[in-house]
């Protein structure tokens, strides 16, 4: 699950490098979003199920809409926070923009 966004991040800020921090945000954005409510989008494409956080979800869809905004800017913000960013981002908001008209 990881693997989509936490690249997408590396090549946007030029990481030299996939460090720890990184996969950690990584992990931890997905951890965070399993727990939000579910978006009506994910649960048509389970048939309608009545998906929600716990022992049979505890990832977030790949349905889900948020992942390619969210562990993104995660990842890419841990990546220059450690110091393998060579690109940084300054205006988040338009990152996210970016993010969003990519799909």
């Amino acid at each position: 699950m990881c693997f989509p966004f936490l690249f997408r991040a590396a090549l946007d800020v030029r990481a030299y490098k996939i460090n720890e921090p990184m996969k950690i945000a990584c992990a931890e954005s997905l951890a965070n979003l399993a727990r939000l409510p579910v978006p009506d989008l994910v649960k048509r494409a389970y048939n309608g199920a009545d998906i929600e956080y716990g022992r049979e979800y505890l990832v977030p869809s790949i349905f889900d809409p948020r992942l390619l905004t969210t562990v993104p800017i995660d990842v890419a913000q841990a990546a220059m926070r450690s110091g393998v960013a060579r690109n940084f981002i300054m205006d988040w908001t338009e990152y996210k923009f970016e993010l969003k008209s990519r799909v």
